[in-house]
């Protein structure tokens, strides 16, 4: 039997101390900016980055020791976390980012789903500092009232509101139906007070009207269901005998980007509609879905003025990308941003600023707007007179 030879594996010493030192290096590297790579892959994988242990919060707990020891009364500490969780989100300076606690969640839901309960019929929006009156519901005591779109809310009940935020004016305006409550609202620098009965607010999100071979399909929000609403309109315009479709946005303030989505549908078949680009998330292209492009050859005007934001944007930015439409009316708002709804603990919720939108040629719709194809004004002259150029020029297209 032979003898097994044996050999003696050599290592050079100066090669293992070097593959070592490299070693060790990369781990240092690695575990230095550990934090810095995982914040920027986080998000791709649906994972939160814990960026507290980075700020020092000696201060804020300065201010409230000063506080708990020297207020002249008692301290409510679960009001005092919930301001600092408004002021944390407020100090960004975004008016879109908002922290709502449970109350003010549960009524930002029933208004993106028009569960407005009772009111006065009234859409309401910031606009250049002041909550104005985007739209009066059909047949709601605003209207009948004379409340026009572009009041701003001044007062309520007596009661200062114009520094009050959007959020809380509505809450103001709705009550028990039947109940009484005064408005004061500022138009062309002056007052004027309307006292009105709450009603219940049947708040559709999209409707449509016939004048003759031409359907007015008006779009007040985009609801969860309102790509589908208006998708079955559509599918009876044939039947009537329909050549030219007007989308009216006109003080649309937006909503589901998924409902602009299946209304663009309408037009386009598994075509790019927008992107958006995000620090965080990157950048993505949202196509419109295929085989329901039943509209892709109707004449089709669509009319926006400055209230028209966000979704409506959107739909109105493709729509004059692709020269599908003639945008007729003013230059729309200019809220090209995008918001995410993240549920926190004790059912509140943080809307934050995620993203920019852009057109499918690649326009930015912040600050700038979607300008429209033929300018048309709408003045409260015009309101105040029942008259609106703007629908008679898309008529007239």
């Amino acid at each position: 039997m032979d003898k097994q030879e044996w050999k003696e594996k050599k290592v050079n010493l100066s090669s293992a101390i070097i593959i070592g030192a490299v070693l060790a290096i990369i781990g240092g590297v690695i575990g230095a900016n550990w934090n810095n790579w995982f914040a920027g892959f986080a998000p791709y994988l649906g994972l939160d980055t814990d960026y507290s242990s980075n700020i020092n919060w000696s201060s804020l707990n300065e201010v409230y020791n000063k506080l708990a020891n020297t207020y002249n009364g008692e301290i409510d500490e679960e009001k005092v976390i919930e301001g600092a969780k408004k002021g944390l989100t407020e100090a960004l300076g975004d008016v879109y980012t908002v922290y709502m606690d449970s109350e003010e969640t549960s009524d930002f839901y029933d208004d993106l789903h028009g569960n407005v309960g009772s009111g006065i019929g009234v859409e309401i929006g910031l606009r250049d500092g002041y909550t104005r009156v985007l739209r009066t519901l059909p047949d709601n005591p605003a209207e009948r009232a004379g409340i026009l779109a572009g009041d701003i809310f001044y007062k309520i009940d007596g009661e200062d509101v114009y520094k009050l935020s959007t959020d809380e004016i509505a809450k103001r305006t709705r009550g028990e139906a039947g109940t009484e409550v005064t408005v004061t609202i500022v138009r062309d620098g002056k007052e004027k007070t309307f006292t009105m009965k709450r009603e219940t607010i049947n708040n559709v999100s999209a409707y449509v009207k016939y004048d003759g071979s031409t359907a007015i399909v008006t779009v007040t929000r985009f609801d969860e269901d309102t790509g589908t609403m208006v998708q079955d309109f559509a599918k009876k315009f044939s039947d009537k005998g329909i050549k030219k479709v007007i989308l009216d946005l006109r003080g649309n303030g937006g909503g589901y980007v998924a409902a602009a989505k299946d209304l663009l549908s309408l037009w386009f078949d598994d075509q790019p509609i927008f992107t958006q680009k995000s620090k965080h998330f990157g950048d993505s292209t949202t196509s419109s879905s295929s085989g329901k492009a039943i509209l892709k050859d109707m004449k089709t005007v669509v009319l926006v003025n400055g209230s028209s934001a966000s979704a409506s944007e959107i739909v109105a930015g493709a729509l004059q990308d692709y020269e599908k439409a003639t945008i007729v009316g003013e230059p729309t708002y200019g809220k090209g941003v995008v918001q995410n709804l993240y549920n926190l603990s004790n059912g509140t919720v943080l809307k934050v600023t995620t993203a920019e939108w852009y057109t499918p040629k690649d326009r930015s719709i912040s600050g700038e707007g979607i300008a429209p194809d033929i300018k048309v004004e709408r003045t409260y002259e015009d309101i105040n007179s029942m008259k609106d150029p703007q629908m008679d020029k898309a008529k007239s297209l």
